[in-house]
């Protein structure tokens, strides 16, 4: 596989007593009121990797994110994930609330064969902020000279990165270190790669996409490719996305939707799904009912011309059933965004069931995004997906055909 992606595996470095630097992602859902994890699939993810490093006599240093400007609200310190972490590998992790400084660089050299530690959330770092990335342009070699590589490249001999789900990112933490020290990637990347190229390249016919949630820019950035290319049989499309494509299509969803999408800049996405529809229109699926919120109940709404104005948080159950019924005949099913507001027990049901209709198809199946995860976690047996991704971004930007920062740069530190 290593070869085939062009980049060195952990399996092929000798770790034996090096200091590694490990990037993952364990980036997790964080309960609103007790800012605590509530879902560990990414840490869970790690294990092999940590495991693997532990058992090999490895000296690991761990850079993470948790949060970021655009999710403040989860934007925590790394303490809670050392413990998980300890608690799974059955050792001792030790976390520094220091990124970088000399109290970190003290706690690294000190490193024993073996032994783990946590350094402070990368986020705290301006440079690691994706609106730092945004909006200074650095080039590979100019984050050379970042105060995360500078201060840490010297006390390590190995750089390895785990964190596939966060590919598409352009941080320093990223892109960096594979510039001068030698690297390597991490099972979990490896088995992100290897699923991921199984769909775009060789997905069993029917292939279906479900496609929901809010975050509608990762839905659009990878439609186009899918069907262009022929990966996608059908696209249902639900949540946000499922309305803005009724509202491309001509139907009038009430000044509540509209609010709703107009505050959250989503708007200028109409446009791009009547350019879809104009090419694609037999392939695109639409919701044919809505729901939405009265008091404790749910409400269903046939799709009609002009919508009673009410604000539309889920599919309907005619959908919810036609969806299922196409999900039940096809041999490939990806899925990426709920399609509806899961979170509210009221306005579950296009989620949950959807969900639970993938999971006990006969097709081969695979869940990605961090609402999608989190949403099948709660409402099925997630055993029995074929495969549950840590990425979201990233995920979608390799589904839509685009070369993501993190491989060109593992590339590169091959050469």
């Amino acid at each position: 596989m290593s070869k085939k992606l062009g980049f060195k595996s952990i399996e092929e470095r000798d770790v034996n007593n090096k200091k590694v630097l490990l990037r993952l992602d364990i980036n997790s859902p964080i309960d609103v009121n007790t800012k605590k994890i509530v879902n560990t699939n990414r840490i869970d993810k790690s294990l092999k990797t940590l495991n693997y490093l532990k058992n090999h006599g490895a000296k690991v240093a761990i850079i993470a994110h948790q949060g970021d400007t655009l999710d403040y609200q989860n934007l925590i310190s790394l303490e809670e994930h050392a413990k998980i972490l300890a608690s799974k590998l059955n050792t001792k992790v030790e976390y520094i609330d220091d990124v970088c400084g000399p109290a970190a660089i003290e706690k690294v050299e000190k490193l024993k064969s073996g032994e783990f530690i946590i350094l402070g959330n990368l986020r705290y770092l301006g440079e690691e902020l994706s609106t730092f990335e945004n909006s200074v342009k650095l080039s590979d070699e100019q984050m050379l000279n970042t105060y995360l590589v500078r201060s840490l490249a010297p006390h390590f001999d190995l750089y390895v990165n785990d964190a596939f789900s966060a590919a598409h990112r352009r941080a320093p933490s990223m892109v960096a270190f594979q510039l001068i020290l030698p690297s390597a990637a991490g099972f979990l990347f490896f088995d992100e790669v290897s699923t991921l190229s199984k769909v775009m390249n060789n997905p069993k016919s029917p292939c279906v996409f479900v496609l929901g949630g809010a975050k509608i820019s990762d839905a659009f950035s990878m439609m186009e490719e899918v069907l262009k290319k022929n990966i996608a049989d059908k696209i249902l499309t639900c949540g946000v996305t499922g309305e803005v494509f009724l509202i491309a299509n001509g139907i009038d969803l009430g000044s509540e939707v509209y609010s709703f999408l107009s505050d959250r800049g989503l708007l200028d996405f109409i446009n791009q799904a009547k350019d879809l529809l104009k090419t694609y229109k037999d392939r695109i699926l639409m919701p044919i009912d809505l729901a939405y919120q009265e008091g404790n109940s749910r409400i269903n709404k046939l799709v009609e011309n002009k919508m009673d104005d009410f604000l539309y948080a889920d599919i309907g159950d005619t959908t919810i059933d036609y969806y299922s019924t196409l999900i039940d005949s096809a041999n490939t099913i990806f899925v990426n965004g709920p399609a509806g507001m899961y979170e509210n027990p009221v306005l579950e049901n296009g989620t949950k069931k959807l969900l639970i209709a993938i999971s006990e198809s006969k097709g081969f199946s695979v869940v990605g995004g961090g609402d999608s995860v989190t949403a099948t976690m709660k409402f099925t047996d997630y055993t029995k997906m074929n495969y549950i991704c840590t990425a979201g971004g990233a995920m979608v930007r390799y589904l839509s055909g685009k070369k993501l920062p993190l491989i060109t740069a593992m590339e590169h530190s091959k050469q």
